[in-house]
């Protein structure tokens, strides 16, 4: 493949990709103002966030078994499709009944952009050289998931909060001309009917429901009802029994699994799935979380709270890059995800020590810390775990991967939004001022993330609100760092295995994925255990 050519592949995929990642976050600044012009309640801010994210980690690992036996370009031209109508219902809804729904068809669409566009660098590049391309790719998603909230808040103030969505409709429409044009992989010739008996229903219907009912059970207890109610206790125990069943059938029935659960038979894959899940768990709350923080205890506008995020948006967008570099020139991967996630536990924990006040050395240094240790592992962990993987397995563990991803982040939403929402509410009761001064959606809710409230109250009522928020929100950093200080320790199980300059496609279509896995695999794994160090 020619510069040229590589170049203008690369483009398409990156835009795809910074399309998806854009809208996991763009909203989290304009949510107030959404939920005000649509009438909606306090529970429906959080739906707006967790619909995206709930629709992305549901159909995350279908895309990758569907591109298998229909081929990489058609579903990643279909995820783009799926996209753009999520994005016309959403800049269209005239509720939050029909924004919501159009949120989950943007996730479903979104998780499938990012996924594709992954699994087609796979497809073109060797290992060494697509830890470059994943680098520069973990830039624009991680630029873009960290930039959302600054465009957010700018179309929001300066135009209306309907360009948060459509903005993606011209956006989308170059990035499939681009694909249509640029992205150069033959395609399989199966049959439609032949290849929905290949699909792996059992699996599809397990996986997507367990995924919905465990997701929705915990933002029902977050958002709505007790965690102790009949609902959420049933949803997210028959959701998680889901996705056992869920490993079940994919260990024993189907010949084409979603996620072949042989990528999980090796201790240093187990860590490289549990790595991302925690990385990912981590990150996105910095995204989600901080903007709270500048607007409702620094009192400053939606996008001045986008702006505030730039420290840790453009270090961990040259981390990432960097990682990509120095992956791509030296063969080594292990070392950058121990300093990774070091170095995130270290700046998220940092964020305990944020003041009630604005302190600039804290707002840039920890920010910049915590962007260093986020940059690393949005692919290192990826090509650790391709590296010990099969070419006919590649699509498959590489949907297995960012489905963790994608429930790790909808998951982080719902823990963090939960601690901080239940301390804020249990802060406010405690102080008669406040309780009887705030209004519960105010006092007991994310959406009073919104400076305006506060700016209006009598000073000793803002500085106590503002000391409330404070507190809430050390409660839930503390949160995060344990668990990236979990992910840290998971990490150090990591084997390292040298990365190969030589192309091997992957495979599409009704034989690419015949079960050879006796002999040649039982080879390839005495191999991988004589080359890890």
């Amino acid at each position: 493949m020619s510069a040229s050519t590589t170049a203008l592949t690369m483009f398409a995929l990156y835009m795809a990709t910074f399309l998806a990642a854009l809208d996991m976050t763009i909203v989290t600044t304009a949510l107030p103002t959404i939920t005000l012009a649509l009438h909606g309640r306090s529970s429906d801010y959080s739906w707006l966030g967790s619909s995206y994210l709930l629709g992305a980690a549901a159909a995350t690992p279908i895309w990758g078994g569907l591109s298998d036996i229909f081929g990489r370009k058609p579903i990643l031209l279909i995820t783009n499709i799926v996209f753009f109508v999520g994005s016309l219902i959403c800049g269209l809804s005239v509720s939050m009944g029909m924004l919501i729904a159009g949120r989950a068809i943007q996730g479903i669409g979104g998780g499938g952009l990012t996924v594709m566009s992954q699994i087609c660098i796979g497809h073109l590049f060797s290992m060494r050289r697509r830890a470059l391309f994943f680098g520069i790719m973990n830039l624009v998603w991680a630029f873009a998931c960290a930039i959302g909230p600054v465009l957010g808040g700018l179309f929001t103030s300066r135009a209306s909060w309907r360009w948060c969505f459509f903005i993606n409709l011209p956006c989308d429409g170059v990035a499939f001309i681009a694909i249509v044009l640029f992205v150069r992989i033959e395609s399989p010739k199966t049959s439609f009917g032949k290849g929905l008996q290949a699909i792996d229903w059992m699996g599809s219907i397990a996986v997507v429901g367990g995924t919905v009912m465990l997701l929705l059970g915990l933002n029902f207890g977050r958002v709505s009802l007790p965690w102790n109610s009949t609902t959420v206790i049933a949803l997210v125990t028959l959701g998680t029994l889901l996705l056992a069943l869920f490993l079940v059938i994919e260990a024993w029935i189907p010949r084409r699994p979603i996620i072949p659960v042989r990528m999980v038979h090796s201790v240093s894959n187990i860590a490289c799935l549990g790595t991302c899940f925690f990385q990912s768990l981590v990150f996105i709350s910095a995204t989600y979380f901080l903007p709270i923080y500048f607007q409702n205890v620094l009192l400053v506008s939606p996008l001045l709270s986008g702006v505030y995020l730039l420290p840790f948006v453009v270090t961990l967008s040259f981390a990432a890059a960097a990682s990509g570099v120095i992956i791509r020139k030296t063969g080594i991967y292990r070392p950058l995800i121990w300093f990774g996630m070091a170095v995130l536990t270290l700046g998220f924990g940092l964020f305990i020590d944020l003041k009630s006040y604005t302190s600039w050395s804290r707002i840039i240094i920890f920010q910049i810390l915590a962007g260093i240790g986020t940059g690393p592992n949005f692919q290192a962990p990826l090509i650790a775990l391709q590296n010990r993987t099969r070419p006919q397995d590649m699509a498959a563990v590489t949907g297995g991967f960012l489905f963790v991803r994608n429930l790790a982040t909808s998951m982080s939403v719902v823990f963090g939004g939960a601690i901080f929402d239940n301390q804020l509410a249990r802060l406010v009761s405690e102080t008669p001022e406040l309780s009887a001064a705030i209004s519960q959606s105010v006092g007991a809710s994310l959406t009073a993330a919104n400076g305006g409230v506060m700016a209006a109250m009598p000073p000793s009522q803002r500085s106590a609100l503002q000391g409330a928020y404070t507190a809430s929100l050390r409660d839930m950093w503390i949160f995060y760092t344990g668990a990236a200080g979990l992910g840290t320790v998971l990490s150090l199980l990591i084997k390292q295995k040298a990365l190969s300059d030589e192309h091997q496609p992957s495979q599409q279509g009704l034989d690419s994925n015949e079960d050879d896995s006796g002999t040649k695999h039982q080879e390839t794994t005495e191999n991988n255990a004589k080359e890890e160090v």
